[in-house]
C-alpha cells in the first residue's frame, strides 16, 4: 500500500501558531496511516532546509538551497520525528 499525502504549508510571515497547527495536523494524518504502509508526502513546505547536512545526515542530503530558516528547521524536525527523509536534498540542482 502506498499513501500519498499532499500539503501546502503557510507562508513565511504567517503567525507561528498557524504554522504549528499545520505541523500538528500533518502529524495526525501521518500517524493515522497504518505502520508498515509506505508514505510519500508531496508538499510545498515554504521553507529552506539549507545547504549541507551536518548533524542531520540521517534525514537529508547535502544539496539543499540557501540557508536554513525557521520553516526549513520545522521540515527537518518533522522528518526526524517521522523517520522520513527530505529527498530533494539528495540530488544536486542546477543553478
Amino acid at each position: 500500500m502506498l499513501n500519498v499525502v499532499s500539503g501546502y504549508a503557510q507562508q513565511v510571515g504567517c503567525e507561528l501558531e498557524e504554522k504549528e497547527r499545520f505541523w500538528s495536523e500533518l502529524d495526525e494524518v501521518i500517524e493515522s496511516i497504518p505502520r508498515g504502509e509506505r508514505v510519500v508526502i508531496g508538499a510545498d513546505f515554504n521553507g529552506h532546509v539549507g545547504e549541507g547536512n551536518t548533524g542531520d545526515e540521517v534525514v537529508m542530503g547535502k544539496f539543499g538551497v540557501k540557508e536554513r530558516n525557521l520553516e526549513g528547521q520545522m521540515v527537518v524536525d518533522f522528518a526526524k520525528s517521522m523517520d522520513m527523509a527530505v529527498v530533494t536534498t539528495y540530488f544536486q540542482k542546477r543553478e
